[in-house]
């Protein structure tokens, strides 16, 4: 230790106290609450105050010593912190810097997270490819949570503002304290059972990690990973991590943005389905004027093969033939006309009358039947000779044989 003097400047002193305070409170333990808790977003340093009913001190978790942490410290919390009492020198503010960190009166609850943590972790329950998609256009949202919470306040609140077309149906749930690890996962099996909803919001505000016990027991995991439903969870604050949050399909750091990941905003459903309409309209626009180039197309081409000349020379050949049927037709009639006039001229002239008329004559017996053979009438027989001009009687006197 230095040799103490009677005067120093300030930066001095403050030297010689932060010598004094790490060689005499160094390596102890330091049991108290966290408050003004800030994790700094670009240096990952921790900056806090552990307090109890009389005291506090401010205190610091550099970002080598906290990225080794199995937990996410937060407002409220109990903790045993293990490090130095040290000097901020160019503020000289007083500080303990911490290099470990747990949960105070809670070793046993951790032991059992990691635990399950890792025999989970094991079965494949939070890989990435068991990860259910989350659906862009959701009708309808299932909720899980506590019916009096500030969560489902802040959920439908988001829901109502930016979606309002989405139902919403809520199944309240126990969401702290026994029977709360049941009662979620029987309403998110509910959910399953009824195929109601196309996704399901579960989670509740922030708390301590008793508070929020019932989301790191292995029947709610479980029944997260046997969801058919895409689950988000919403448990308690950014910084809170739960083992349902790591099978959840998706982990929102509040429920309010849960709400927002469920659902599209109304105006920019609005805005896809215009630009959707305008683009099928650019679509069916185009395919029209595709038809029509192909339809100018096939006119031109069929112009220029001229298919109705070679269509009237062959109504021309056709008419050809016709005539030629037509004439040859009317020629076979002429002739057969002039036969049929010659055939009739010949009978006319083969008739009996005709016959007669040339000199020739008919004989008849008494009977009025023709005589065909002198032999059909007796000698001393009258008959009748029948003329073209008149008739005559008659006798058989004898029988003459024909020459």
């Amino acid at each position: 230790m230095s040799e103490l003097r009677s005067q120093y400047t300030v930066s001095e002193l403050n030297t010689q106290i932060r010598h004094l305070l790490e060689n005499s409170l160094s390596d102890i333990w330091v049991t108290g609450e966290i408050s003004n808790f800030h994790h700094h977003p670009s240096s990952g340093h921790m900056y806090f105050t552990l307090k109890d009913g009389r005291g506090e001190m401010r205190c610091v978790m550099f970002r080598g010593a906290n990225q080794f942490l199995k937990f996410m410290p937060n407002e409220g919390m109990e903790v045993r912190v293990y490090g130095s009492v040290t000097i901020y020198e160019q503020r000289g503010q007083v500080q303990f810097k911490v290099s470990k960190m747990e949960p105070a009166g809670l070793g046993d609850l951790f032991k059992a997270f990691e635990a399950l943590k890792l025999s989970l972790a094991s079965e494949g329950l939070f890989d990435s490819e068991h990860k259910k998609t989350i659906p862009k256009f959701p009708s309808t949202i299932g909720v899980v949570t506590s019916s009096s919470g500030a969560a489902l306040r802040d959920i439908l609140n988001v829901l109502e503002r930016r979606a309002p077309h989405v139902n919403v149906i809520v199944r309240s749930a126990k969401v702290q304290g026994n029977g709360s690890a049941l009662d979620i996962s029987k309403a998110i099996i509910e959910f399953n059972e009824f195929k109601n909803v196309d996704i399901i919001i579960v989670g509740r505000g922030g708390g301590s990690i008793e508070d929020l016990w019932a989301f790191n027991e292995e029947m709610v995991a479980r029944s997260y990973f046997e969801s058919t439903i895409p689950i988000v969870s919403a448990v308690g604050h950014e910084t809170d991590f739960t083992i349902a949050d790591f099978v959840a399909d998706f982990r929102a750091p509040t429920p309010s943005a849960a709400a927002e990941i469920a659902c599209i905003p109304s105006e920019i459903i609005h805005s896809q389905f215009s630009n959707l309409e305008q683009n099928l309209i650019r679509n069916l626009l185009g395919k029209i004027e595709q038809i029509w180039v192909r339809i100018d197309y096939l006119e031109n081409r069929i112009n220029l093969q001229q298919p109705h000349k070679k269509i009237q020379r062959q109504i021309e050949k056709l008419k050809q033939y016709h005539q030629r049927i037509l004439n040859g037709i009317s020629l076979s009639f002429s002739h057969l006309n002039g036969k049929v006039i010659a055939g009739e001229k010949q009978l006319i002239n083969l008739g009996p009358k005709q016959v007669m008329d040339r000199g020739y004559s008919i004989a008849y017996n008494q009977l009025g039947e023709i005589i065909r053979n002198s032999s059909d009438i007796k000698i001393d027989e009258t008959f009748t000779l029948k003329t073209g001009h008149g008739s005559l009687d008659a006798q058989k006197i004898s029988n003459h044989s024909t020459p």
